[in-house]
């Protein structure tokens, strides 16, 4: 028999089970304690994975490795179990699955079951709202569990569903996140949280390495975002001010932090947060440029589209933005030699204005490099 002591301390370690590492490890040696169990685990396809991926979470007596790699190899093509057939939140026993007539589940138990002592299990299937399925099992040799061993794992199977469908939809979010995540480091965007003093609150990976790898900006010692360029930095500071003063008047501002490497700046007005995470008034700051020098793009871009190296920092100029003489005053040389660079290297990458320049590098393996 069992009190209920033994629910109560199960019923928080399955909700607890999705932040743990490994997840459900309390759980399981608790379920395997109350029961009895040689043997307890939660099997699953992690959103997201591919095809016959499965994630296998247990506690107590594990297959030898000799075992559980024939499993994984070749056994587990004749596993005679339907796994996806069985009836949700239904307990099922050893004897309901694997028939004693059939000679092909017979043999399969006498492979991978009898070597590892299992005369005796249960099993259900738990399906969350989004689809994914999950199987708790437990297994040991004789004697069989007792009807009150499946009675407790029904009790349970209701509040594992709903931690089930928290760990998947976080799981979804995560990857979701992964690959929001992957465009921005590709197009090197990154943000930050400041507050309105401009103590930087939370940053994205991006943003960080942009900022490890001189982006023209530092975090003080008490955590305040500055540039390093005095002027920039007068800028920067003048912007969160009008950002911090809120209001319906607080529009973005946009600031060129580095040209080398090449770093821009967007603040903007945060969003509420509804949760109450961080009070008080906050911007967004959006960092988009390059950890690396343009020296290392200029001989990219030479390669890729034949330029001499003078040429490459001529397109280069001309890809941020600047027209041809802003681009003559940056780089020092004259406006007609500015001019005669546009017309061969619009030539040699077969461009007919600096739109179509930008465009070519933007859409280049450049942009992914």
């Amino acid at each position: 028999m069992y009190t209920i002591q033994d629910e109560t301390d199960l019923v928080p370690a399955v909700y607890d089970g999705p932040f743990e590492q490994p997840m459900w490890q309390t759980f399981l040696d608790r379920l395997r304690a109350r029961t009895g169990a040689d043997y307890a685990e939660i099997a699953f396809r992690p959103p997201g994975g591919p095809p016959g991926s499965v994630t296998r979470l247990w506690s107590g007596r594990a297959a030898p490795p000799q075992l559980a790699r024939h499993y994984l190899e070749d056994a587990w093509q004749r596993d005679p179990l339907p796994y996806f057939k069985l009836r949700e939140e239904r307990i099922y026993a050893l004897e309901e699955l694997y028939e004693s007539a059939n000679p092909q589940h017979q043999a399969y138990r006498r492979e991978i079951f009898a070597p590892m002592g299992i005369e005796a299990m249960r099993i259900v299937r738990v399906t969350e709202p989004g689809g994914l399925s999950a199987w708790l099992n437990i297994t040991r040799g004789r004697p069989d569990f007792t009807p009150a061993d499946g009675a407790l794992i029904s009790r349970i199977v209701p509040h594992f569903r709903r931690a089930l469908r928290m760990y998947a939809e976080v799981a979804r979010e995560k990857a979701s996140a992964r690959i929001a995540s992957d465009v921005m480091a590709r197009l090197n965007f990154g943000w930050l949280r400041l507050d309105a003093k401009g103590v930087v609150l939370e940053e994205s990976p991006e943003a960080a390495r942009l900022l490890q790898h001189g982006a023209g900006l530092r975090r003080t010692r008490s955590g305040r975002l500055i540039a390093d360029d005095p002027m920039i930095d007068r800028k920067l500071s003048a912007a969160l001010r009008s950002l911090g003063a809120g209001g319906a008047g607080a529009v973005p501002r946009a600031l060129n932090v580095s040209s080398d490497p090449w770093v821009d700046l967007l603040l903007a007005p945060a969003a509420p947060d509804p949760q109450g995470l961080h009070p008080g008034t906050q911007v967004i700051a959006y960092l988009q440029g390059d950890s690396r020098s343009l020296s290392g793009r200029h001989e990219q871009l030479a390669e890729l589209f034949g330029l001499l190296p003078s040429e490459a920092r001529f397109a280069m100029a001309l890809s941020r933005g600047l027209s041809i003489a802003e681009a003559a005053q940056n780089l020092g040389i004259t406006l007609e030699t500015a001019r005669n660079y546009s017309k061969k290297v619009y030539a040699k990458m077969g461009a007919r204005g600096q739109a179509d320049l930008i465009r070519f590098i933007l859409t280049s393996v450049l942009a992914l490099a």
